[in-house]
């Protein structure tokens, strides 16, 4: 029986064992962070390693990063009630939030007039396109990006920024936002007065060990020029699958995108259709965002871009992730080519 193959990992990567062992160490520890006794001291030393550590993955200062649950709460937190700006093509969590009016043009860019009033993605889930993060942007969403483009936050001259742990080979329900030093924010959850008194709760202290592993990780693996592989396979892909009499277009491909992304459009093929059928023949891709999955609808990313009702329903996004083969890719490519021109047939008969 031939193995599965994952083109999923914008939607969530593999747990690194880096991760997992961290966080099975994490989980002996049976004191509270905030306790004072011995137990909790330990706790709490091993939190704040773990944040250290987050910080100089994200470029940043420890005292800078603020520990949630993930990308969502993160967003929320940083621009609720700010009167932000940003464009549709931003990720629900940060769209929900501000005023999506912001222009787009074809190739997925967004126009920015006034930084200090907008939030604006490092890289689209979706169709990895990799926006320019100017100097005084309010909010920048880098959960997309972090571990796979070079990025410092203390260089960025950004405000506040918010990464999740899933997205690097971490677990699922941590993450984290940095503010910039001497920058105030609402906390949201108030109680106990954790996270310098901007986030109450009980630090979940098994994820953040597994998070900064990660981070560890996927720093290291950056520096070692990793993706840079993921990017020529990708490349591979794009050439064999797009353009040509198929119709299908490779969308972003004239603008910098993510090394490990390609979003395809092939009018007349339904995405959730083609998710289905690759799904069937053992292969895992999206239609789009993982959290809009079930959601049986156009995608409104493609749509901002310009893309019509058809085309944005007729997407299909493959994300690769470190360590993936030349040869399973290929059996991928093969797959999807012929189930493609069985549909584009039936559509010419």
């Amino acid at each position: 029986m031939v193995a599965r193959l994952y083109l999923d990992w914008n939607a969530t990567t593999p747990l690194r064992a880096e991760a997992r062992e961290a966080m099975l160490a994490a989980m002996d520890l049976t004191g509270n962070p905030s306790s004072v006794h011995a137990e909790g001291r330990a706790a709490k030393a091993l939190m704040e390693r773990a944040r250290g550590e987050i910080a100089t993955a994200l470029g940043a200062e420890a005292s800078d990063v603020v520990f949630v649950s993930g990308s969502t709460e993160a967003a929320a937190m940083a621009c609720a009630g700010r009167g932000l700006h940003c464009a549709e093509v931003e990720h629900e969590a940060v769209s929900a939030w501000c005023a999506a009016d912001l222009p787009v043009d074809r190739d997925g860019l967004v126009t920015l007039s006034n930084p200090a009033g907008s939030a604006l993605q490092l890289a689209n889930s979706e169709t990895g396109v990799v926006q320019k993060l100017p100097a005084g942007l309010a909010v920048a969403d880098l959960t997309q990006g972090f571990g796979k483009l070079p990025f410092a936050f203390d260089w960025s001259g950004i405000d506040i920024g918010f990464v999740s742990a899933h997205k690097i080979g971490g677990p699922k329900g941590i993450g984290a936002l940095v503010i910039r030093r001497g920058l105030e924010i609402a906390a949201q959850l108030k109680g106990g007065g954790q996270e310098m008194g901007r986030r109450a709760g009980t630090e979940n202290l098994i994820g953040i060990a597994g998070f900064a592993a990660a981070a560890t990780a996927a720093q290291r693996d950056l520096a070692a020029g990793r993706w840079q592989e993921v990017e020529e396979f990708r490349n591979i892909l794009d050439s064999a699958l797009s353009g040509g009499e198929s119709g299908t277009i490779s969308v972003g491909h004239k603008t910098a995108r993510l090394p490990n992304t390609l979003c395809l459009v092939t009018p007349g093929w339904k995405g959730e259709t083609q998710v289905m059928q690759m799904d069937l023949a053992g292969f895992a891709v999206s239609a789009g965002s993982a959290c809009s999955s079930g959601k049986v609808r156009s995608s409104r990313v493609l749509r901002a871009m310009g893309f019509d009702e058809a085309e944005a329903a007729s997407a299909m996004r493959i994300s690769l992730g470190i360590g993936v083969q030349r040869e399973p890719l290929l059996r991928f490519a093969e797959t999807w080519s012929r189930a493609r021109d069985k549909v584009l047939a039936r559509m010419k008969a």
